[in-house]
């Protein structure tokens, strides 16, 4: 802009203070745009003239000026507070500014700014210091799509809509330059743009491009301010801008200012690491509980929608199913079968009526319907199709059962053992071996036979209070943890309960479970009987209809079933009979089943179980696991793997907060040694090698070969014929979805679906391809896209499963594409940033994996730059056309190691959640003060992924806690109780006994005291690698030095021939060699003890 513009003023501003007047530039907008409709009117003015005066003037399009009155006395009131000595220049975006200015930085030129029409505020089409331009960061955080520009920038007071159908969704929005020059015609994406009978046929439709480009509009419809006005204009930062969206939807007139009262924006409590006592426990996931559940309320009760249109159906059970489609929303919300659904009638064929069922049909491939069952059919209003309410019914049960389960942890002696209660809070506690009867046979009946490393772990369980099982991908997870339950249910302890978070995973652990012959109840949720699963044959209101021994219950049954009512007495009677029913069954089952929410079911309250197994206990929060806990825990078994997808966590705050980290993750940084199965049964070994090498630091063995994997009569050209996997090289751009919230992009799809179309011609059926996207709107946008564009049946794209990451965890497919999406120069890769998802997506394929994306965007991110290198030498990395792909001639920067700063133990898997300075115990990694730990900061170029493998716990005998798996040199601290041997004074569960809580009252305040055993002969220190002392030299005994080639993998990426070697049975000849293989190459402390004595390699 030239100097000119802000030049002397067009129009006299009165102040308040003449002194500060002359101080002020009291110019708005300089007179080469002739902008007078800006007065700034002391309180001397009559206010009703300044009113309306503004009200001609400045409005939005709404002709309501948003702000009113008050912002005037405001806008007066701060001029009187402003502190003058700062450059004239900075104060000049501070105060007196148009109406039309930008509500996060102050813009004001006419031609960059853009209003809001739903929250009715003004914004600029500038960056500042944010990614995306400032109206389009708001109307992602807002969920605003409508737009009108300036009535004096270029294109005049114009409300940006779609020509042919006036969709005005701006993220819909793009335009296709008419072959008159001039002309541009706005069209949205979906369907106007992709119809072939466009009105004119100037039109062509392959030109469409979106108006929002890399998060900003495209210049020529809003300009983008230049540098010198951004610099000039107030600094607002990402988080900043996030905190003001908050305030806004309480406060719609706050302003940056407010940000800085207090109470503001209060943080929730860090999770930690380790607590003094179960109250204090309570005191810290309490708060985090309440707000996840504040937000689903919040989530659920807006998601009201009106004038819906209801198919009415009758179920085979007699009762009333109502179908309707739901609008496209774009909330978080998932709808999930057995949520409840209020429908009410609002019209007026038939009397107001509201009924209340649940989801049986959510959404598919299929098609868009919901279909709910009504509890009661009773004036159902079912010849009526229109004017229908549809409300979420948000249930707080499942919040309530976690905080229940945290009371009872706190207050209750008897919901744990003394052992787990420590071990839970991350206190010091002797290790306690549970004497047991191990079994001939680890193998149970009716399950496939166990490899080495599944019997390890299942000898191994048996014998320990607290175990964790980590199941890398495709390592036979459920029989492991069936088998498990398989020999702790023939103990003859009373009955087992075993839980998941989800639904499906309690499935089909039941099913497994079910082969071995034992008794197993699968316990369902009230709001789930109607549903149907593998296992209803096994859910406990279907085994009460089958049972012989009560007749009365099954007349009464029939009868209900009949007549769908009962008299009132019948139907106590019923009920007793029922209670009496359900309990019987529970009792004498070997096994109960339920997820881990389900366990709080008051059916369960008045059971103590001894053995708890918790399947997939990776995937749920802290709170939900604890809930099957407190019924009496006395051994503890958590399946689960922390290199996959964690808990899913609606609230950001509570998930910044820590309540995403699993009970599982905080265990294994607190220093508990996981189990890792070791053999993979599913993926072809090519594909295996990466995310062994990456993620398990090389440990995976195949269980099968390459010609196990090989399709029969499966025709498909692989650009290297021994490894069926590409990287398919794709420009395309991303565009923001129509939700605003989600992305896809249109070239990735047409590709995908020419891949798809390819694998189903070489024979390949459709229900074998799964297509993993990250993201919901290329999700969305590939279902419709493949059902009409692609060139085979409609009918065989509808079969193959089109789903996001988290959809796919847990389960498998023969082939496997995967669409990034990502393509762009500013904002970086978003959630494929999560090494996890990444790891996810990578290991569902058993046959074969495509990756199609842009590696110019994701080569930018470490762990995709290896990933991307890898395949580059592999000449997998190919482009050009499908029937000819050539390699691909890109060059990526070297790779380099990858270490995660914030948790240097997990690698990159950046997992650690808890707070630092709860960290910082003498001696551990944080500790700066240079004690007890070598001077070349080891732990920054060890870039194992210092995983815990099995044998005597190390952490048993170190005197420190230490976070990170990363062992230190056992050294008493300063001020540890000066004991050296033996646990410390006021421990909690004396030795050998997992009875009580043994003095848990006492030493509440001792926390995680206690002195490990620094003075070990030296017979016994070479059993346990880490109690070493350092005094002893090199290292001693039996240890392999790493400088020779071994099982283990190197660090970094280790050779295929080292990590990858087919799983051959005789291959340990000594149980030496089986030990190291199950030490899952935990090389942290080996390589410390070198480190040390001064033979580090690195």
């Amino acid at each position: 802009m030239s100097v000119e513009a802000y030049g002397p003023s067009s129009q006299t501003l009165t102040f308040l203070d003449t002194e500060e007047a002359e101080l002020l530039g009291a110019d708005t907008q300089g007179s080469e745009f002739e902008f007078t409709d800006f007065t700034l009117p002391s309180q001397t003015q009559t206010q009703g003239q300044t009113q309306s005066q503004l009200d001609n003037q400045v409005n939005g399009p709404d002709g309501v000026l948003p702000n009113g009155e008050d912002a005037v006395v405001k806008t007066s009131q701060l001029l009187a507070e402003l502190n003058f000595e700062e450059d004239e220049e900075d104060t000049y975006y501070t105060k007196d500014l148009p109406v039309h200015a930008c509500s996060y930085c102050g813009i004001h030129d006419p031609a960059c700014v853009v209003y809001c029409n739903t929250s009715k505020k003004w914004f600029c089409n500038g960056r500042g210091n944010t990614s995306g331009s400032h109206i389009v960061n708001h109307l992602v955080r807002a969920k605003c799509k409508e737009v009108t520009l300036h009535k004096d920038g270029p294109l005049g007071e114009t409300v940006l809509e779609c020509y042919n159908c006036g969709c005005r969704n701006v993220f819909l929005l793009g335009f296709i330059p008419a072959k008159a020059d001039s002309v541009v015609v706005l069209l949205c994406r979906q369907p106007c743009a992709s119809q072939s009978s466009l009105k004119d046929i100037n039109w062509d439709s392959s030109q469409w491009q979106p108006l929002i480009q890399d998060r900003c509009f495209l210049s020529w419809l809003v300009k983008i301010p230049s540098e010198q006005e951004q610099l000039r204009a107030r600094q607002i930062t990402a988080q900043q801008i996030n905190k003001l969206e908050e305030l806004w939807k309480e406060n719609p007139t706050a302003t940056l200012e407010d940000l800085e009262k207090p109470g503001v924006d209060e943080e929730p409590q860090h999770v930690l690491l380790r607590y003094e006592d179960a109250y204090q426990y309570q005191n810290i996931f309490g708060p985090l509980v309440k707000l996840e559940a504040d937000y689903d309320k919040k989530l659920k009760e807006s998601q009201t929608q009106d004038n819906i249109t209801v198919r009415w159906d009758l179920g085979l059970n007699k009762k009333r199913i109502a179908y309707f489609t739901l609008p496209k929303t774009d909330s978080d919300m998932r709808l999930m079968q057995g949520d409840e659904i209020c429908l009410r009638y609002k019209g007026d064929m038939a009397p107001l009526w509201k009924g209340i069922g649940h989801v049986i049909k959510v959404p598919d491939n299929y098609g868009d319907e919901i279909a709910i069952e009504l509890r009661s059919s009773a004036g159902a209003p079912v010849e009526v199709p229109h004017n229908f309410q549809v409300d979420f019914v948000w249930k707080s049960t499942s919040f309530d059962r976690m905080q229940s389960a945290l009371k009872t942890f706190a207050v209750d002696e008897t919901s744990v053992s003394g052992y787990i209660y420590h071990k839970l809070l991350g206190h010091e506690v002797e290790d306690v071996i549970i004497k047991c009867q191990l079994p001939k046979r680890f193998t149970a009946q009716g399950l496939p036979d166990l490899n080495h490393s599944q019997v390890y772990a299942v000898k191994t369980v048996l014998q320990r209070p607290l175990s964790l099982i980590q199941g890398p991908p495709g390592t036979g997870k459920t029989v492991t943890s069936a088998t498990i339950v398989y020999h702790l249910a023939r103990q003859g302890n009373g009955p087992v309960l075993v839980c998941a978070p989800s639904n499906i995973a309690v499935d089909q652990l039941t099913e497994k479970i079910h082969q071995t012959g034992l008794k197993v109840v699968r316990l369902c949720a009230k709001s789930r009987e109607a549903i149907d699963s593998p296992v209803s044959f096994l859910a406990l209101h279907n085994q009460i209809r089958n049972m012989d021994s009560m007749p009365e219950l099954q007349k009464l049954q029939q009868l209900k079933d009949e007549t769908g009512e009962l008299s009132s007495s019948d139907e106590k009677r019923y009920r007793a009979l029922k209670r009496t029913a359900e309990r019987e069954l529970l009792m004498n089952a070997d096994v109960i089943c339920c997820t881990c929410v389900g366990a709080g079911d008051p059916r369960l309250a008045k059971m103590q179980f001894r053995s708890i197994l918790i399947d997939e206990s990776t995937q749920a929060t802290e709170p939900e696991c604890m809930v099957p806990v407190v019924l009496g825990a006395k051994q503890l078994i958590l399946v689960g793997d922390h290199c996959q997808l964690g808990p899913v966590v609606m609230c950001k705050k509570a998930a910044k907060a820590g309540l995403s980290q699993s009970l599982f993750e905080r265990l294994v940084v607190l220093g508990i040694r996981p189990i890792r199965l070791q053999v993979q049964y599913r993926m072809h070994p090519a594909l295996s090698a990466f995310p062994s090498n990456i993620f398990y630091e090389g440990s995976l063995q195949n269980g099968v070969t390459a010609a196990d994997r090989i399709k029969k009569g499966f025709d498909f050209q692989w650009p290297q014929p021994d490894k069926p996997m590409f990287f398919y090289v794709t420009q395309g751009q991303e565009e923001i979805a129509s939700s605003g919230t989600s992305y896809l992009n249109r070239t990735e799809a047409a590709n995908v679906e020419k891949i798809t179309t390819r694998l189903l011609k070489a024979g390949a059926k459709p229900d074998q391809i799964g297509i993993i996207t990250p993201y919901e709107g290329q999700r969305s946008y590939l279902v419709q896209y493949m059902q009409f564009s692609g060139s085979l049946h409609t009918k065989l794209y509808q079969e193959v499963e089109i789903a996001s990451v988290d959809a796919f965890q847990g389960r498998e497919k023969d082939f496997i594409i995967l669409s990034c999406v990502r393509a762009n120069e500013h904002q970086g890769i978003g959630f494929l940033n999560d090494p996890r998802r990444l790891n996810v997506a990578l290991t569902r394929a058993r046959y074969g994996v495509i990756i199609v994306g842009n590696p110019k965007a994701l080569s930018k991110q470490p762990l995709w730059n290896h990933l991307l290198n890898y395949y580059k030498e592999q000449k997998v990395l190919v482009e050009g056309p499908l029937n000819n792909l050539r390699e691909s001639l890109m060059q990526f920067s070297k790779p380099r190691k990858l270490v995660n700063t914030i948790n240097p133990g997990a690698r990159f898997m950046s997992t650690a959640m808890y707070d630092a300075r709860e960290a910082m115990i003498p001696g551990s990694v944080y500790d700066r003060s240079g004690t007890g730990r070598p001077s070349n900061m080891y732990f920054q170029t060890h870039d194992q992924v210092g995983m815990i493998g099995t044998g005597p716990n190390p952490m048993g005998s170190m005197n420190i806690p230490i976070p990170f798996n990363l062992v230190m040199p056992p050294m008493p601290p300063p001020g540890y109780l000066g004991q050296v041997n033996g646990p410390a004074a006021g421990r909690g569960a004396p030795k050998g006994k997992t009875g009580g809580r043994g003095g848990r009252q006492r030493n509440r305040g001792t926390g995680n005291h206690g002195s490990g055993q620094p003075n070990m002969p030296s017979s016994q220190a070479s059993q346990d690698l880490v109690s070493q002392p350092f005094s002893q030299g090199p290292l001693t005994q039996g240890y392999i030095t790493m400088s020779q080639p071994s099982q283990m993998s190197q660090p970094g990426l280790s050779q295929p021939e080292l990590s990858q070697d087919s799983y051959l049975g005789d291959e340990f000849k000594s149980q030496m060699d089986v030990a190291l293989s199950q030490d899952s190459t935990y090389q942290g402390e080996r390589a410390y003890q070198h480190g040390v004595t001064g033979l580090s390699q690195y």
